[in-house]
């Protein structure tokens, strides 16, 4: 892969209505119109480039979508209070009663929560798969799915979705592919690899500072023209749209997206090679012993690295509390949930992010109750981190795995 994305988002831009080089933010919530016709075009959806309310859209919303769409190369792009209100749009406007979702039993625990029990009031099921298996992927396909649903990179297992595989799956089955691309932006495109829909947490990587929730839909335009339908629209009539003001403050941070990426994935890379040699269990895509190595390898772009995130598996939940307490202390990172942070965050998704899913769940997926989710930070001096975490460890008299059993 190339750099185009990265391009795409560095050529972009707007001029303010005073000629600011930041674009105007649209403090409006309803917008005016010269003539009563043009209000009910807009409507009835056919007037392009009017704003009618800013449930239904925005100029600065406008702005940020045309961002991400360069970004992921869709032709267009939805922004959203939330990542689950991306989510959620998604499903709503693609399923009905009876209609059935095969996702990957890997994914952010709100997610899972949303398909495994929220959606039945309305009559969705779900299958949860491996989705590193494309035969099971296949296999739980029936004549009532509507979609195929997985993460680039899981949450918080760190799985590989071969995408390429799974859009030429869909695509056999007349279906959509639907990718939360949220932990691997700029390191993969699923558009490109077959993708139909691409979903973000802008709330991550993608803002980076930890100061908002927002969330996108990236794909065709008559889909996201869909979603924002006065009638039949998920994104407007479930009321989910973005604020202006932090879409313009997002449209400012995705210019340093490029820059950040390539030192949380470096950062990322350093630790879990240290881990590693120092013998302790650690997960992370761009070792060659993690098992969708070659599948990221082969789909990602390599200038971005294999992305911010690891886990470390300490043993136990109380080596991991304790673990994580110190590191707090130490001044390492924040005992926090939330990923993409300038400061490396950790959190121990079993009791945390992942929570929604039961226990028993949890063990046979390999999710142990020992596990650390890290989202590396952009430290400058990255052997020193690893120093004091070592430390810690070592205060703490946790020791690698293959030692201690």
């Amino acid at each position: 892969m190339d750099n185009k994305a990265a391009n795409r988002l560095q050529d972009l831009q707007y001029f303010g209505e005073f000629g600011g080089i930041n674009p105007s933010i649209s403090d409006s919530s309803t917008y005016t119109f010269l003539s009563a016709k043009t209000m009910f075009d807009t409507f009835e959806g056919n007037t392009e480039g009017c704003y009618l309310y800013s449930r239904h859209s925005s100029p600065s919303n406008l702005y940020l979508g045309e961002a991400l769409a360069a970004l992921e190369g869709t032709e267009t792009a939805n922004v959203y209070a939330s990542g689950m209100g991306a989510i959620s749009s998604v499903i709503m406007q693609l399923c009905n009663a009876d209609d059935h979702i095969v996702s990957s039993r890997t994914i952010y625990g709100g997610s899972y929560a949303l398909l495994k029990n929220f959606i039945k009031k309305f009559g969705i099921h779900t299958s949860f798969v491996d989705i590193t298996s494309i035969a099971e992927v296949e296999q739980a396909i029936n004549p009532r799915t509507k979609m195929i649903y997985c993460e680039s990179v899981s949450n918080p297992l760190l799985e590989v979705a071969d995408i390429k595989a799974l859009a030429h799956l869909a695509k056999k089955h007349g279906i959509p592919l639907v990718v939360d691309n949220t932990f691997s932006p700029l390191s993969i495109a699923p558009a490109k690899l077959g993708a139909d829909i691409v979903i973000h947490s802008l709330t991550k990587f993608i803002n980076g500072t930890s100061d908002c929730v927002a969330g996108a839909v990236c794909g065709t335009t008559d889909f996201c023209l869909s979603l924002k339908d006065v009638n039949n629209g998920a994104g407007m009539l479930m009321g989910s749209t973005l604020d202006s003001l932090r879409a313009a403050s997002i449209l400012k941070n995705i210019r340093t997206l490029h820059i950040r990426m390539q030192k949380h994935s470096g950062n990322a890379l350093y630790l879990a090679e240290k881990f590693e040699n120092e013998g302790f269990r650690v997960v992370y895509p761009g070792l060659a012993s993690h098992q969708g190595h070659e599948v990221m390898k082969k789909q990602m772009n390599a200038d971005y690295g294999f992305g911010g995130l690891l886990t470390l598996d300490v043993g136990s939940l109380e080596n991991a509390n304790a673990l994580m307490e110190l590191m707090q202390i130490e001044k390492i990172g924040y005992l926090a949930v939330s990923l993409g942070f300038y400061k490396t965050l950790f959190s121990a998704p079993g009791t945390s992010t992942s929570s929604e899913i039961p226990l028993e769940e949890q063990m046979e997926m390999g999710l142990s109750n020992g596990l650390i989710r890290f989202s590396i930070g952009l430290d400058n001096d990255i052997e020193r981190t690893f120093k004091m975490i070592v430390e810690c460890m070592r205060q703490l008299e946790i020791k690698p795995l293959s030692v201690t059993t």
